[in-house]
Formats: C-alpha cells, sequence, structure tokens
C-alpha cells in the first residue's frame, strides 16, 4: 500500500501543473454608476534627440489633435517631487544626482521640496477663476521649489509677455531656469506644457518612477553587455523602423511621426525588440530577464501613479504622455482599471 502511495504521489508531482483558474476582473465595473474614465496614451518620441533645424511648430498639428480631445489630466515621464525628495534622502541608493536641484527655487521661495509640494496644494485648492498674473508668478516659484519645472512653465506660457518677469518669488536665477526651459526639446514641455496652458489646466502630473528599477548585480558591465547582446539578436525589425522614424523626424509637420509610433504593428515591434528579445536573451545569471523585472516593476509604478491622478475624479479624461516605447505597457495594464476606458490615439490623431 504504501509503495503505491509513493508511486502516485511520485506520478503527480511529474505532472505539469494546471493553471489556477483566473477571476474575470474585467467586467466588475459592467453595471458601474456614473461617467466612466477616459485614458488616452500618447507615445512619444523624445525630442532632445531631434535632428537640428527642428522647430517647436512641427508639433503643432499634434497638439491641434490632442486639445480636440480635451484631457482634463496630462501626465508626464519625469519624476515627481516627492519621488526626487525620496532619492535624495536616499543618496547611497540612488545617487547624488537623482533629480536637478531645487537650492535656487528654496532661496527665492523659502520652501524645501515637500513645503512646496504642500503650498502647491493649498494653493490650487483655493485657485480662482481668473488668476491674477502676480498668482501666476508665485505658483510658478512655488512649483520650481517642488521640483516640478513642467508646471512652473504651464503657469509661465499662461501670463502674457510682459509679465514673464520677475517678481512674486521669481527672482533672477527662476527668471534664467524657466528661460532655459522654453529653450529645452523636450516633450514636457513642448507638448505636455503647452497643451496644458492652451486648455487653461493649472498643471501636469510627474508619473515617472526609478525607484524599483535600480538593478543591483555584481558585474554592471556584464549585466549591460548581456541586454545589448540580446537587444542586438532581435534589433533588425527595430531598426528599419528607427530608420523610418528618423527620416520622418526632419520632417517640418511631425503629426505623420507620431501617427506611425502609435500605430499597433509598430508599437509591437518595439514590444519584441526591447522585452521579447531580452526574454529570449542567453544569460548564466539570467541578466537580461532581471532587467524586464526592473522594466515592469517600473511601468507597474507609473500606472499606479497614474491612476493616482484621477483617484477622486471618476470620468476624467486623462492624456499621459510617455515614450512610445512604454505605451504596450501602459495600455494594457490600464485598460485593467475599474471604469476605466482607452482611447485609441491613432484615431484621435487621424
Amino acid at each position: 500500500m504504501a509503495q503505491a502511495t509513493n508511486w502516485m504521489c511520485g506520478l503527480l508531482m511529474a505532472l505539469p501543473f494546471a493553471a489556477q483558474a483566473q477571476i474575470d476582473l474585467t467586467t466588475l465595473d459592467r453595471d458601474m454608476a456614473g461617467p466612466r474614465a477616459q485614458i488616452l496614451v500618447l507615445g512619444t518620441a523624445h525630442l532632445s534627440g531631434m535632428p537640428a533645424g527642428f522647430k517647436p511648430g512641427a508639433l503643432d498639428g499634434v497638439i491641434a489633435r490632442l486639445a480636440a480631445y480635451r484631457p482634463e489630466i496630462i501626465t508626464i515621464e519625469t519624476e515627481s517631487g516627492e519621488e526626487c525628495d525620496l532619492a535624495a534622502r536616499h543618496p547611497a541608493k540612488y545617487g547624488p544626482d537623482y533629480c536637478p536641484p531645487t537650492d535656487a527655487a528654496q532661496a527665492a521661495t523659502g520652501l524645501d521640496v515637500p513645503a512646496a509640494i504642500a503650498q502647491v496644494d493649498k494653493t490650487l485648492k483655493a485657485w480662482p477663476a481668473e488668476a491674477t498674473p502676480a498668482q501666476r508668478r508665485r505658483l510658478a516659484a512655488t512649483f520650481l521649489a517642488a521640483n516640478d519645472r513642467a508646471s512652473a512653465y504651464v503657469q509661465w506660457l499662461q501670463l502674457p509677455e510682459a509679465e514673464r518677469r520677475a517678481g512674486d518669488g521669481i527672482n533672477p536665477a527662476l527668471l534664467d531656469a524657466l528661460d532655459k526651459v522654453s529653450k529645452r526639446n523636450n516633450e514636457n514641455y513642448l507638448v505636455a506644457a503647452r497643451l496644458a496652458a492652451q486648455l487653461g489646466l493649472q498643471r501636469v502630473y510627474a508619473v515617472d518612477n526609478h525607484t524599483g528599477d535600480r538593478i543591483d548585480v555584481p558585474d554592471i558591465k556584464a549585466f549591460v553587455r548581456s541586454i545589448e547582446s540580446a537587444w542586438a539578436e532581435g534589433g533588425a525589425a527595430m531598426k528599419a523602423q528607427d530608420q523610418r522614424d528618423g527620416e520622418l523626424s526632419q520632417a517640418p509637420d511631425l503629426l505623420p511621426l507620431y501617427r506611425a509610433l502609435n500605430q499597433p504593428e509598430a508599437l509591437r515591434v518595439r514590444a519584441d525588440a526591447n522585452v521579447g528579445a531580452a526574454m529570449r536573451g542567453k544569460s548564466p545569471q539570467g541578466y537580461p530577464q532581471i532587467w524586464v523585472a526592473g522594466w515592469e516593476i517600473r511601468n507597474l509604478r507609473m500606472v499606479a501613479n497614474i491612476r493616482e491622478t484621477f483617484r477622486e475624479r471618476p470620468g476624467a479624461r486623462v492624456l499621459t504622455i510617455v515614450g512610445a516605447t512604454h505605451k504596450p505597457w501602459f495600455d494594457a495594464w490600464l485598460g485593467q482599471l475599474q471604469g476605466v476606458d482607452m482611447v485609441d490615439a491613432a484615431a484621435v490623431l487621424k
């Protein structure tokens, strides 16, 4: 009897485990009361890499179509003041230069990052329907102290040209900082902030997160070589796509580039070249797969940060602007949230 029992246990152990039944969460909100949130994920090129001769006006067509979507909340791919403050308190883990310094803004306003964040929240809760230039300058300075340059620029853009000057917390150092922001090729400023200002929004929301993707391995050079090797193995289709995108990026109108970046097939190629290739990569230490784990942690935390922006606003219209490589993960995971409908970026950009 004992021998039969042992034989049966051995047989069961040799059999593959049956997949656990999954609970379908996608139907829990089918009887939802009230409006559903709408989320549009715009996959973007990182404009810092644009060719010589690039002019911000090339984005006018893209911005016009995004404005027609009428987002009430806009999120961007950069670290929040809260995350920057956390990193500053743990330099041994995150490095001393995780985020740009806020010394000049603190000197001008008397606010460190946590105090500035609290002041921003307090100010916006009592924000008037028609803000004065002095109020906008003061809020811009406070945003800079909160390590939120894009939102400071949103306020700056809503000032008449003659009012974009020092005063009300904006000293010469902060005036110089805002001038430098206005000249940077960065989608957070040239797309998100411009659009927010055009729509009369008071801020954008930083949702990037790198607290979980700092890889801790004994040989970082071998780790990087392993990832690069995996990407090289699966990079032919991506190389051709990058060449096409590079050609489109030189046009005086970047709307065709953004249409190409947000096409489903282009996103599939990008996802496979980025993560599919890494999952197929061979390494005794499993380095490519470790990189994928960090990538997933980053995207999960970013998605959670996006969810937080409309937690108290069911039915909000949300636009999240993120590097195109992130878009497949955002679409998939944001689309699983309760009370959320995903908006087709390709249709918006038509």
